[in-house]
């Protein structure tokens, strides 16, 4: 598993997961974004829409008759029902359910950094983990470690 940390500072997640959710189509890849929130989760789908109107991030909710076929599915767990290769955890929450996936994304803000470094530790010494540290600047994804 590639397990990806990325602290957003300031920025919101809404404003930064478009970009995660663009580059992950890029690559052929689909891409399941998991929050406890349902209003974060319904700022995730309108900023989805909205950030890059010139390209269209094709997105849904979970729990309808296709989810299947979502490029991008927005919900509260962590399910292989679109056949994500890529979990974003929006919502800073770990959950071992993500474990099952090739690669996690875990988004969090300076208020989580203390969660976060209990999962990275989490992580230490497990051989099957690549574990990466990223941070935005300038609105551009920086790899730290």
């Amino acid at each position: 598993m590639r397990l990806g940390f990325y602290l957003h500072g300031d920025q919101p997640v809404e404003r930064v997961l478009p970009q995660i959710a663009r580059a992950a189509l890029g690559q052929g890849q689909r891409l399941l974004v998991v929050s406890g929130d349902d209003a974060q989760l319904a700022a995730l789908d309108k900023a989805l829409w909205e950030q890059f109107p010139e390209q269209f991030l094709a997105h849904g909710f979970a729990g309808g008759p296709h989810d299947a076929r979502q490029p991008v599915l927005l919900a509260d767990i962590c399910t292989h029902a679109n056949g994500a290769e890529v979990v974003a955890l929006a919502d800073g929450q770990w959950r071992e359910e993500a474990a099952a996936f090739p690669r996690v994304i875990l988004l969090f803000d300076e208020n989580a950094r203390g969660s976060a470094r209990a999962v990275w530790r989490n992580f230490d010494g497990k051989t099957e983990v690549t574990r990466e540290f990223f941070e935005i600047e300038g609105g551009k994804w920086v790899r730290k470690a």
